[in-house]
């Protein structure tokens, strides 16, 4: 049944020009951003895959909302939630196909950013070991977002509340407990609040080190927030 929610889930995206559209211009603001700011090789004067990878990270940021924002909110408000809960599928199979097939997509729009990351490769030489880890990051920062997101949806009924309150929710983890792990270093704060920052790990691993440390954690919140999409989810069922 997860197979068929994400045939169907992906189908109805590609039928959509909303997604082609924000996929293109995603894509084609972090090419602008990268290419005619002051973090682009030309001005840097040196290869810098980490400032590439940040780049696309801000993209994922603005992306994952736009595709989940639709993902529970749009099926309660018309009511297809409750046909899906009168078929003999699983709730985990409804919030598990539904997740990945918008990983999917967003896999889909790292594909399409290594045109960036060839021609930067072109230009001048690269570790590829590195930016091999800089694109699992990604998926994994993805993976993450995308569990929030699903999560902000499953809280309301109106696709164009789960935006904002996804979007803020990322902010939150990303650039957040940074800031509160900045303000407060040298103290125990400082390390709690680096740990649950997103970027904090995300940046290991673009650097080319994996950590056992990162990956439980960003398998840890992807878990955590699909829990908490799913029961959330049930409630509405209960109703």
């Amino acid at each position: 049944m997860m197979k068929v929610i994400v045939k169907k889930e992906l189908s109805a995206s590609l039928h959509a020009p909303f997604t082609y559209a924000t996929l293109a211009l995603l894509a084609w603001s972090a090419g602008l951003i990268y290419w005619f700011s002051n973090i682009n090789i030309f001005y840097r004067g040196e290869v810098s895959l980490e400032s590439l990878f940040q780049t696309f990270e801000c993209s994922l940021l603005l992306l994952v909302p736009l595709l989940t924002m639709k993902s529970i909110a749009r099926e309660r408000e018309t009511g297809t939630l409750d046909l899906l809960f009168s078929k003999p599928v699983k709730t985990w199979e409804i919030i598990g196909g539904k997740y990945f097939a918008i990983l999917l997509q967003a896999a889909f729009f790292l594909a399409i950013t290594s045109i960036y990351y060839l021609t930067v490769s072109l230009l001048s030489e690269v570790d590829h070991a590195i930016g091999m880890c800089g694109y699992v990051g990604l998926l994994l920062l993805a993976s993450c977002y995308i569990s929030i997101g699903m999560f902000a949806s499953s809280l309301t009924r109106k696709p164009l509340i789960a935006l904002p309150v996804a979007f803020l929710l990322l902010c939150s983890l990303q650039f957040l407990f940074r800031v509160i792990a900045d303000l407060s270093e040298g103290t125990l704060l400082s390390s709690f609040s680096r740990f649950l920052s997103a970027d904090e790990h995300f940046k290991n691993i673009s650097r080319g080190i994996i950590d056992t440390r990162d990956l439980i954690y960003f398998c840890s919140i992807t878990t955590l927030f699909l829990a908490l999409t799913r029961h959330y989810t049930l409630r509405s069922k209960t109703r």
